[in-house]
């Protein structure tokens, strides 16, 4: 790739990062172990910037979800609600962020009451819309247990089950017939696109309107063997610390040398920006004795987290950059090109000269505007 634009792809990635969880009171049932239930519920507060006021409330959440193998588990996450005085039903946006790191201190949660969340600017675009947006940490982020770092079923249970304890909290305003959208971008990109395939299966009762997905890492092998020696190459080896913490049995410290111990222990202490900086240009071959992606488990588990073989149920739009220096173009025109074929309608926008954090900003009020129009009641034709 051109010097010039690695460098400030990796510039950007600096700009994508970082660290409350509180103790609260139990919200939820007495007992009660359903997906989406509030385990615990205390005041946070959401500033963009640090210091930056909004005029929202904000609850900091544990609540119940799902492994990716089918295993109750809590997940924690942030609910806001502004304080408009809106009548009506109020909108519900789950928002899944995109790579924010795997140390606890990275939850976007840890970051929104001290201004430091890195997609706190845009969430509040969405908020400044009157709709209500509810924000997962993810399996093992901000709470015990290393990070599931795009394991894609994993963080579409999170996903689903943020918005279902969103409506469920007390004292939101939200009820079960709020409507409802999905929206992420690169692993929020892979969050919200599993959530979308899951809706039908895992989540029907939610009133969902459609899914504002990008940059999706749809295909796992076909990304990391991308950034091999490349830019990203510091998350290819943070995707196998999240598949190992999924899958255990896949015994990821057997294929480290000492230079991979070393930095999978870096990694899961800090937060994206420097991971990124400390991963810049390895090669898999540098910190590994043999290849993972060469395993046939590995290779299993992978593609486990690859999307497009279920239709959403929901419309989607969905975007990608076309010279996106991390996840390669040709996997979102795949993404796009399945769903297409199953009938999904799929509002697919190519992003000239977009790389893969500028489209992330590109694109958030495009894709924002495409959901007002899905909570608006009007049709959602695709353009297969």
């Amino acid at each position: 790739m051109h010097l010039r634009s690695t460098a400030l792809a990796a510039v950007a990635a600096l700009a994508f990062s970082l660290g409350l969880t509180g103790t609260g009171t139990a919200a939820g049932k007495p007992g009660a172990a359903s997906p989406g239930d509030v385990v615990t519920a205390a005041p946070t507060s959401f500033h963009p910037l640090p210091g930056q006021p909004t005029n929202t409330r904000a609850w900091h959440i544990t609540y119940r979800s799902t492994t990716a193998r089918g295993a109750a588990d809590v997940v924690s996450g942030t609910v806001i609600v502004p304080q408009d005085g809106r009548p009506g039903p109020r909108p519900l946006v789950s928002y899944a962020v995109g790579t924010v790191g795997m140390a606890d201190q990275c939850a976007p949660s840890a970051g929104f009451p001290n201004g430091t969340a890195v997609e706190a600017n845009l969430i509040q675009q969405l908020t400044l819309r009157g709709w209500a947006v509810a924000v997962t940490d993810y399996e093992g982020l901000g709470t015990p247990g290393d990070h599931t770092y795009v394991v894609g079923r994993s963080e579409g249970h999170a996903v689903l089950d943020a918005a279902r304890a969103a409506l469920r909290l007390p004292g939101t305003g939200l009820t079960a017939d709020s409507p409802v959208g999905i929206m992420g971008y690169s692993q929020g990109g892979q969050a919200s696109s599993w959530a979308a395939e899951l809706h039908d299966s895992y989540a029907p009762e939610l009133n969902l309107k459609g899914t504002a997905t990008g940059g999706v890492p749809a295909d796992l092998i076909r990304t990391a063997e991308y950034n091999d020696g490349s830019i990203g190459a510091g998350l290819i080896l943070m995707a196998a610390v999240g598949q190992d913490a999924a899958y255990p049995e896949l015994r990821l410290d057997n294929y480290l040398n000492d230079r991979g111990r070393y930095y999978v222990d870096f990694l899961k202490h800090h937060c994206v920006a420097v991971n990124t900086v400390a991963g810049l240009f390895k090669r898999i071959s540098d910190v590994t004795v043999r290849n993972p992606l060469d395993a046939p488990d590995w290779q299993r588990v992978l593609h486990s987290s690859d999307l497009g073989s279920h239709a959403p149920d929901r419309p989607v739009y969905l975007y990608h950059g076309v010279v996106d220096e991390l996840v390669p173009y040709a996997i979102g025109q795949k993404l796009r090109a399945d769903w297409c074929e199953k009938g999904v309608p799929v509002r697919w926008h190519g992003l000239p000269l977009g790389e893969h954090v500028v489209g992330a900003i590109t694109e958030a009020v495009p894709a924002a505007n495409w959901l007002a129009e899905r909570f608006a009641g009007k049709d959602a034709p695709g353009n297969c």
